[in-house]
């Protein structure tokens, strides 16, 4: 032992960082000086302070009364390093001055500050003068670093390791729930719960009293001081008459309960691990069951629709057709939406089972045949396709039946109006009238003949509309085109017929020519003039009834515009009429006026002038309906386009913003900084933002559901339509959700392998060095260059070829011809941890069983929890060793089985 009084060396203060004890006593190291002011804590704190050096200082000899004063010469402080660390210490200096003193104490902190501690603001002269506020200070960072830093249960250490502890140890008994170190123990059952737990025959715990705190204090005290060597640090009194126990007081007694128990903690190791393996076992197996369910629910559903979607049959009217695209709206927005979603959580779900499978060295889960993530893919993709051409088809075939109905209603109408023309005209050309006629009734017959000519030619153009319509509907495949092209060619021979015999009724007439007088040049002049002027108002009858389908606003005013150059030659038409009936009163009044005595009509015209006015009227009639008809339809296409404008500003909003995110995605996805929780916080607020971003779609499918509707067909506003913004929100969600999915793998992978978060970023830096085109994944020879960066013998010769070779065997196993960020840092967990095996699931068994080679079910249900412990006992055979007894189960064979083959 050390000499404690010498002298020796200048004092100074701590206050740096030292190099070992880690960042989880960061908290404790910065004590809040504050709290020692406050009476109560500070005598708990002085009281079991003093406790805990004299336990260790006893072992030397000594002890200590006063812990302000009797570490002032720095000796005692040597000493209880001494013991508590089990090292030696420099020579402490002679004499007892303060300077000797202060060299003395400066020794014991720089030996506190080589096991890692931080010192901060604790200086030797504050010791030496008994600072009662820097000491505690001390002694505490003391208490930590030597008796709760070492304290590791289930991956965890220090404070929060001796509070799982308790709390496993106590959580059996009622009225105890240990959270903290402070108000927790106040009514002592907690205190009596530890001591009952290991020495059962020490403690009467169903006597206790929850509302007799001091007792319940002062029996567990008292019996840990008699029978397990512990001192009492504690007063009953004190923590039952503070609000709140001083926190550091009760961790300095419970951790001398932990060392004095820690030899009871190697069973309970082992049933923890067989605990683990085993609920790893059962969470892959329910995983694996959902997964078949899911696979098979998606692959009927898929087959179920991609027949519908290949029908191309069309209907035979537009209503039909119309149904079958509102089936298809329904389709896109409500049946398959789901679907997607299932989809996404399936490959989710694959994705996390087969991480957790490597992870606790379980062999690969291999779907049923049929039901791999690719199968779904290869079923996704047919649909897919299916469903590309499915809208197109439709609104094609929607143009198309909206076409063909115009057009067959086009043709029946100047049909009817031929039809209606041709009326008797064949019996009028077979009259034999000029054979009995006089020289005036030849000539009348001869110009009616002309007039007629004229008549036909002017109705030459009908005709062949009538044989253009009809042709174009036999193109078009119209449903009803057999009695369309009956009756077009029952017109088209009549109209040869006509023309047959108007040139023989012609020759006829010419060769008795010569044999009649000149007839009334003002009846002849009239029927020219009016025969022309008759044809145009029933074409412009005709036009003015003319049916007419527009799509946009520039066709609208189109015919507006061609209306109104046809209302401005009104006037101009009307003085003809005027003239033409001037004609015809010229000739009436020389009639009368010679006392000519007119047989009727103009002999050479059937067109009357009544039939002219009366005409006219209609044209007149008709002309502001057509006004009124082209007005609603301009109305209909301004709607239509404020309906286009509405949408094309909302499409060219959302376009660009998912495009924007899409891009987001992929640079937060090679760009992550920070710890995997907080890219992965970042990802999940991210991923809410896009979906608190959806009432923006569902506002643009209202919008869209308007134009479709109003059969809108086109949008020149935009380029978005709305198939390419629900593909573009779909693959925004499905590739938010698999950026999320990829950071917590990578967060399993951490944590069960035990990488450092500066691990994890270094593999990041390395892997996003070498994906020059940032595609989330690295070739072969990019691989190899990264592998050299990590200082892998991979260079271009046999062994190294043979090496990469290898490694390329088990982060590619497909051979795709890529490795993946997760099957990187996959292979370099691997490389650099170590995981559960077969062999220390065994050993651990084999601790449960007292060293057999066989273990028996009550074994099993002392030491598991129930359901693992009936798990064991269910698939456990019965053990056929040379020293099995009754019940006798081998544990060995169900441990290997536990990682497949490849661990037998």
């Amino acid at each position: 032992m050390v000499d404690y009084h010498a002298a020796g060396q200048p004092s100074y203060q701590y206050g740096g960082n030292g190099p070992g004890i880690g960042d989880y006593m960061a908290q404790e190291d910065d004590w809040d000086r504050d709290l020692l002011l406050d009476p109560a804590w500070e005598k708990q704190q002085r009281k079991t302070f003093t406790a805990w050096c004299n336990s260790h200082l006893r072992k030397a000899g000594t002890q200590i009364e006063n812990i302000d004063e009797d570490f002032r010469d720095g000796l005692k402080l040597m000493l209880l390093l001494e013991v508590i660390s089990g090292e030696r210490l420099p020579k402490p200096e002679r004499g007892k001055m303060r300077v000797h003193k202060i060299n003395n104490v400066n020794k014991a902190l720089d030996f506190i500050a080589s096991k890692g501690v931080k010192l901060v603001s604790i200086g030797a002269e504050e010791i030496v003068d008994g600072n009662a506020k820097m000491t505690l200070g001390m002694i505490w960072t003391i208490i930590l670093r030597f008796a709760i830093q070492d304290i590791s249960v289930e991956e965890t250490s220090a404070k929060e390791g001796l509070l799982l502890w308790c709390q496993r140890k106590t959580a059996p008994y009622k009225n105890v729930n240990v959270q903290n170190f402070h108000i927790s123990w106040k009514d002592g059952l907690a205190f009596n719960a530890l001591i009952h737990r290991h020495r059962p025959e020490l403690i009467e715990y169903d006597k206790l009293r929850k509302d007799d705190p001091v007792t319940n204090l002062n029996n567990a005290f008292e019996v840990a001081e008699k029978y397990l060597d512990i001192p009492k640090m504690l007063d009953a009194e004190d923590i039952v008459n503070t609000a709140r126990p001083d926190e550091k007081a009760i961790m300095t007694y419970v951790s001398s309960f932990y060392h004095a128990f820690s030899g009871a903690q190697k069973a309970e190791t082992a049933a923890n691990r067989i605990c683990k393996v085993l609920a790893v076992n059962q969470e892959n197996e329910h995983l694996m069951e959902d997964y078949e369910k899911l696979a098979s629910d998606l692959l009927e559903w898929i087959q179920r629709t991609i027949p519908w979607l290949e029908n191309r049959v069309p209907q035979k009217t537009i209503q039909e057709m119309q149904q079958k695209l509102e089936d298809f709206r329904d389709y896109r927005r409500v049946h398959k939406p789901p679907k997607v979603q299932e989809k996404c959580q399936l490959e989710i779900n694959f994705n996390t089972l087969q991480t957790k499978l490597r992870l606790s060295n379980r062999p690969a889960f291999m779907p049923s045949e049929g039901k791999m993530v690719s199968d779904i893919n290869n079923g996704w993709q047919h649909l897919e396709q299916a469903e590309k051409g499915y809208e197109e088809w439709l609104l094609n075939e929607i143009r198309r039946m909206e076409r063909l109905d115009h057009l067959a209603e086009k043709f029946r109408q100047k049909a009817s109006i031929h039809e209606s023309w041709t009326e008797g005209k064949e019996t009028m050309l077979r009259q034999k009238d000029y054979e009995t006629a006089t020289l005036s009734d030849i000539k009348a017959l001869i110009r009616k003949h002309e007039a007629f000519e004229s008549d036909l030619a002017a109705h030459q153009d009908r005709v062949e509309q009538i044989a253009a319509i009809a042709q174009e509907l036999n193109e078009l495949d119209y449903y009803d085109s057999p009695s369309v092209n009956t009756r077009c060619q029952k017109i088209c021979d009549q109209w040869d017929s006509l023309g047959s015999l108007t040139h023989t009724r012609r020759e006829a007439l010419e060769k008795t020519e010569k044999q009649l007088e000149t007839i009334d040049q003002l009846h002849l002049e009239y029927a020219k003039r009016a025969a022309p002027f008759n044809n145009w108002m029933e074409s412009a009858m005709e036009d003015l009834q003319d049916m007419f389908i527009v799509h946009t606003i520039e066709e609208i005013e189109g015919l507006i515009a061609a209306h109104d150059q046809f209302k401005s030659t009104l006037p101009d038409a009307d003085k003809e009429r005027e003239a033409i009936l001037g004609i015809q009163s010229e000739a009436q009044k020389i009639a009368d006026y010679n006392n000519i005595k007119l047989s009727g009509n103009n002999p050479y015209t059937s067109v009357t002038p009544q039939i002219i006015n009366s005409k006219w009227e209609r044209v007149q009639q008709l002309v502001p309906k057509r006004d009124h008809a082209l007005q609603d339809e301009q109305s209909k296409q301004q709607s239509n386009e404020h309906l286009r404008r509405q949408f094309a500003s909302q499409a060219n909003i959302v376009g660009p913003w998912i495009q924007t995110k899409m891009e987001e995605i992929g640079r937060i996805s090679i760009e992550m900084n920070g710890t995997l929780e907080d890219q992965l916080d970042h990802l999940k607020l991210y991923e809410q933002s896009i979906v608190d971003y959806k009432p923006n779609i569902d506002l643009l499918e209202q919008q869209h559901q308007l134009i479709q509707e109003a059969l809108i067909f086109d949008n020149k506003h935009t380029n978005f339509t709305m198939e390419h913004i629900r593909v573009g929100w779909e693959q925004l969600l499905t590739t938010t959700a698999r950026t999320s999915n990829e950071v917590e793998n990578q967060i399993l992978t951490r944590d069960a392998k035990g990488i450092s978060q500066e691990q994890m970023q270094e593999f990041r830096a390395s892997f996003n060095h070498f994906d020059k085109d940032h595609g989330g994944s690295l070739g072969p020879e990019e691989f190899k260059a990264c592998l050299i960066s990590l200082g892998y013998d991979v260079e271009n010769d046999r062994q190294g070829d043979a090496e990469f070779n290898r490694i390329m065997s088990v982060v590619d196993p497909n051979n795709s011809g890529v490795v993946t960020f997760q099957a990187f840092i996959d292979f370099m967990s691997r490389e650099t941890t170590d995981t559960d095996t077969a062999d220390q699931v065994i050993a651990s068994f084999k601790v449960l069983a007292g060293d057999k080679n066989y273990i028996t079910a009550e074994e099993l249900r002392r030491e598991l929890p129930p359901d693992q412990a009936e798990y064991c006992i269910a698939r456990m055979a019965p053990y056929q060793g040379p020293d099995a007894i009754p019940g006798a189960l081998d544990y060995k064979s169900f441990s290997t089985a536990l990682y497949g083959e490849s661990d037998l």
